[in-house]
């Protein structure tokens, strides 16, 4: 028994163009939901009792009102922090008290940092624009792995300041640390700042 072979028929043009406009649109409404996810949750948790929204977008809430003064970008700020996903995941936190230059990190951070007092806790919703999302510094390398993912995400943190101090009475700190080594001289035990707590490299 012979099988004839049936030609297919050649696929119009304009399917393939429908084809395509199709899986355009399909890529382009994933990115669309994935950008108004951010958007949504900020929406719903800027009406919950207590959350402030600055012009920016930041989004905070005062767990402890602190006193006093508040560090500027020329300060080094001290913090315990924990940070975390919308979902509740934990992405880092603070061993111990952490010194933070108040111009180093994320805009969101750094505009937090300026708005607490000394002895203040703050949680704080940084949207994607004021965190890793945001505008990178030039000849800074490009994103990659958990940071890339960290950029599309809104990151929630507590905050709490401990103390701040002017970026360089803390670098004339630690090159005093540094010639006191070098000479075996002592100095804070544990290279400690002022308040027992210890010190870090500035990030």
């Amino acid at each position: 028994m012979s099988v004839t072979a049936v030609p297919i028929q050649p696929v119009k043009r304009r399917y393939i163009t429908f084809l395509v406009l199709g899986l355009l649109l399909a890529v382009v409404g994933a990115a669309a939901l994935a950008w108004q996810a951010p958007v949504d949750f900020l929406t719903a948790n800027g009406r919950k009792a207590g959350v402030i929204t600055t012009a920016s977008g930041l989004q905070y809430k005062v767990l402890k009102p602190g006193s006093g003064a508040k560090p500027t970008d020329s300060d080094v700020a001290l913090i315990n922090y924990v940070g975390k996903l919308p979902d509740g995941t934990i992405f880092d936190q603070s061993q111990q008290p952490t010194p933070m230059p108040v111009a180093g990190v994320v805009p969101g951070f750094s505009e937090v940092l300026k708005l607490m007092p000394k002895g203040a806790k703050y949680q704080v919703w940084i949207k994607p624009e004021l965190g890793y999302g945001g505008p990178r510094p030039a000849g800074a390398p490009p994103l990659d792995g958990k940071a890339a993912e960290l950029a599309k995400q809104v990151l929630e943190f507590e905050v709490e300041l401990l103390d701040f101090l002017p970026e360089s009475v803390v670098r004339q700190m630690q090159m005093q640390q540094m010639q006191q080594m070098r000479g075996g001289a002592g100095g804070l035990p544990g290279g400690a700042m002022p308040g027992g707590a210890p010190a870090q490299p500035v990030r």
